[in-house]
């Protein structure tokens, strides 16, 4: 069995990469540890590499289509890991799970909308919607046993009006896995109040020893799923996502529409990699997460004996962790800053996730060489 080095440091700067190239553009210095932007500093599969130099090996690269060993490796995959019983007609490519979200509420519902999100959340599940004319209604979750849950009596008083829910499972930030009953709950609140449910699945594969994903579709035919290879097996640049619908009536208007923008066509290496990952990642992926596990123990151990007024929301999926200084009493504008200029770590701003109401906090990720971790949280707990 082959195994992976994922104390690797690897060189990034001057790859036109986004979470290291684009730093004195987007926070004033490009010193800084980029604990930021959610791909991983690991060397992607060496499989996935390998299936690019070899389709490269052909010298044309003329319109493409998913083969069926494409279509293979997915529904295997889906079935194998979350008893999703898909097939090529339930599926349709997408080049990028946010451009998926656009494309639903475009279709999908009008100017003036309401579309519901939970928060903190992912900022693209607030900007999308206000982008396209869409009124965001947030439900703020709260914070019980160091993990997020849903009020649900709020839930379902702001489901009411509302056209979309727009739901991250597992949850950004933090990466709380929302489980079968929870997701039953939105199912049943949401028919009820008419309201689709779009679900973000995007970090079901990153589900940490000991938790496991569920997905929406295990509960309700009725909603959108987005999953994708990309945070899993670093490949985000690649564009290569998935969309699954079982309702035939809801699967028509939907992907009526995508092919009316010709967005199956995808690209040669989107396909060639997803196909790559999803066929021969498994133990890559087992390997990995035992590594970012590792992390975020390190982190929990760090954050109670360095930093112990640190209220933190740890991953049970993904590399992401949600951590809220307020107990410091330090202003947020002061806190951001001293990261920045002092500290030199970049991360997420807490109120980037849903206004004022984070104010102190900040998404943290951890996907990345131990040795890294530590030195951003030196760094962080110094400057405090």
């Amino acid at each position: 069995m082959k195994q992976y080095n994922f104390d690797e440091i690897i060189e990034r700067r001057g790859t036109d990469c986004f979470k290291w190239d684009a730093l004195k553009a987007m926070y004033g210095r490009d010193d800084l540890l980029p604990m930021w932007v959610a791909d991983m500093d690991f060397r992607s599969p060496d499989f996935v590499l390998e299936a690019i130099r070899k389709r490269c090996e052909h010298p044309v690269l003329g319109y493409t289509m998913p083969g069926e060993g494409y279509w293979i490796a997915v529904t295997t995959w889906l079935e194998k890991h979350y008893a999703l019983r898909t097939t090529k007609e339930t599926l349709h490519f997408i080049p990028g799970i946010v451009a998926g979200i656009s494309y639903a509420l475009l279709a999908l519902t009008q100017p003036g909308d309401k579309i519901l999100v939970t928060t903190p959340v992912y900022h693209p599940f607030l900007h999308v919607p206000k982008d396209a004319g869409r009124i965001v209604v947030a439900s703020p979750l709260k914070i019980s046993g160091g993990r997020f849950e849903i009020d649900f009596d709020d839930f379902e008083r702001r489901a009411a009006g509302c056209r979309v829910f727009i739901m991250s499972n597992p949850h950004n930030p933090a990466g709380t896995v929302w489980g079968k009953e929870v997701l039953q709950r939105i199912a049943d609140i949401c028919e009820r109040h008419n309201v689709l449910v779009i679900s973000d699945e995007i970090h079901a594969d990153l589900s940490l020893p000991g938790h496991q994903h569920v997905s929406y579709g295990a509960v309700s035919d009725k909603g959108i799923l987005f999953m994708a290879p990309s945070k899993t097996f670093n490949i985000a640049g690649l564009g290569s996502s998935i969309c699954h619908i079982a309702d035939p009536d809801l699967r028509k208007r939907f992907f009526g529409w995508l092919d009316a923008l010709g967005v199956a066509g995808g690209n040669i290496f989107a396909f060639t990699a997803a196909e790559a990952a999803f066929a021969h990642g498994e133990e890559w992926r087992q390997q990995m997460l035992r590594y970012i596990d590792n992390n975020v123990h390190v982190l929990d151990a760090f954050l109670r004996q360095r930093l112990p007024r640190v209220k933190a929301v740890l991953p049970e999926a993904s590399y992401l962790a949600w951590l809220d200084f307020s107990d410091y009493g330090i202003d947020h504008h002061d806190l951001a800053e001293r990261f920045i200029q002092h500290a030199h770590v970049a991360m997420n701003d807490g109120g980037d996730f849903g206004g004022e109401d984070y104010r102190g906090c900040f998404r943290l990720n951890i996907g990345c060489p131990q040795s890294t971790l530590l030195q951003a949280l030196d760094s962080i707990a110094n400057t405090l």
